[in-house]
């Protein structure tokens, strides 16, 4: 059974290159376009693993991460946050709020494919 990643965020063009990268590893997508929508399907579908943008329409990512995180229905779901706020103190809000990682999109080392990978790799698959 195929690991499923949710991708909360609002540009087009970051959540079609994400998923076609990430359908070629092996990996479930699905996605939404705003923070209410992303939330509601994160509790629905409960994937392995979201990528969250910060900067939403209807809901930011702060706020997704934190009513996640502080659930435990969800709690144990990796969130890597993927942003262009690239300030420590951004960093930090993401981190509190229940963010596993933070993660520039101006990285162009590879760190979220990696960072995905080392969460899945060692997280069990969902079920349900």
């Amino acid at each position: 059974m195929k690991k499923k990643i949710l991708i909360i965020e609002d540009y087009n063009n970051i959540v079609e290159i994400l998923t076609m990268r990430l359908n070629a590893m092996g990996y479930e997508v699905i996605s939404a376009k705003d923070g209410q929508e992303g939330l509601t399907l994160a509790r629905k579908k409960k994937p392995d693993l979201i990528v969250l943008d910060v900067m939403l329409p209807k809901m930011n990512g702060y706020k997704i991460s934190r009513l996640l995180k502080f659930d435990s229905r969800y709690k144990d779901i990796p969130i890597i946050m993927l942003t262009s706020r690239e300030t420590k103190r951004d960093e930090q809000i993401g981190l509190e709020t229940g963010a596993d990682e933070y993660v520039y999109k101006s990285d162009r080392t590879g760190k979220l494919l990696k960072t995905i990978r080392h969460f899945l790799d060692s997280t069990p698959v969902s079920v349900g």
